[in-house]
């Protein structure tokens, strides 16, 4: 059983949903990963899914994208956050870890490589964002064979064949974009979004997390009430970037905390 295989039937079991952790690898600093990495997973979260900057993420909005610029005016590769992956793992990490990001720096790698690469590195699963499940078969292979989950979007405009395709192929847990369009903390959770988590639930077993503006304590409670999962980005690279340097860390865990309730259970009598 693959590390999020066991994740997701341990947070089942437990009545709550998993809670995702999205940050750029290599961000803000080349070498600040592990740091932000143990400070999410001690702050809470279950994953966390590391970004492969690149140049022109059409799905990100601009909180995600000016983080990406960074990394890249930092010099920063698909190959640097494969060795933060690495150094993860060195440091005791044993926690699912989850490369996110689009198709031409795997394909400017060699699809086979990097999937071997990534595999040698501890990565648990890939969610390529402009990859469709319908052009996925040069991925899901070499993926498969390297034991990577390769992880597929459905938005709430996915047909019900597009939705029946990820259902039959799909690993690790399928990723619910909560609304049409980019990555952004939102003030509301769609009101939409059960109808389409319904939708998705009724064809597949597999987890469903639930991405793309969860940005608050109450977002997580409410989505956890339809999804096993629950994905934070764009909140969580803004609460990093407006820290000093010294308190980025702390930032992201604190934000965890915040999150996931601790902070609020702390402060009861």
């Amino acid at each position: 059983m693959s590390r999020l295989a066991e994740l997701f039937e341990r947070t089942r079991a437990e009545g709550r949903p998993a809670l995702i952790a999205f940050v750029p690898g290599g961000w803000p600093e080349p070498d600040a990963t592990p740091e932000i990495v143990q400070a999410l997973l001690e702050g809470g979260a279950d994953v966390v899914e590391l970004g492969v900057p690149f140049s022109d993420p059409l799905a990100d909005g601009p909180t995600n994208q000016a983080a990406y610029q960074e990394a890249l005016d930092h010099g920063v590769t698909p190959d640097d956050v494969l060795d933060a992956v690495r150094a993860c793992r060195a440091a005791g990490v044993s926690e699912p870890l989850v490369l996110m990001g689009y198709f031409n720096p795997l394909l400017a790698t060699g699809i086979e490589a990097f999937a071997a690469a990534a595999e040698s590195a501890g990565v648990d699963g890939l969610i390529i964002v402009d990859l469709p499940v319908e052009e996925a078969a040069e991925l899901a292979g070499p993926a498969r064979a390297h034991g990577l989950d390769v992880i597929y979007l459905l938005a709430p405009t996915s047909t019900d064949e597009r939705i029946a395709a990820v259902a039959e192929r799909g690993e690790g847990f399928i990723y619910c974009v909560s609304v049409t369009g980019v990555t952004s903390a939102r003030a509301e959770v769609s009101a939409e979004l059960p109808d389409f988590v319904g939708r998705v639930r009724a064809r597949t077993d597999l987890p469903l997390a639930v991405g793309f503006g969860i940005s608050r304590r109450e977002h997580v409670v409410e989505v956890g009430r339809i999804a096993d999962g629950v994905v934070v980005g764009s909140a969580l690279v803004d609460a990093i970037s407006k820290a000093p340097r010294e308190g980025r860390a702390q930032a992201a865990r604190a934000l965890m905390e915040t999150l996931t309730g601790r902070t609020e259970s702390e402060s009861q009598p």
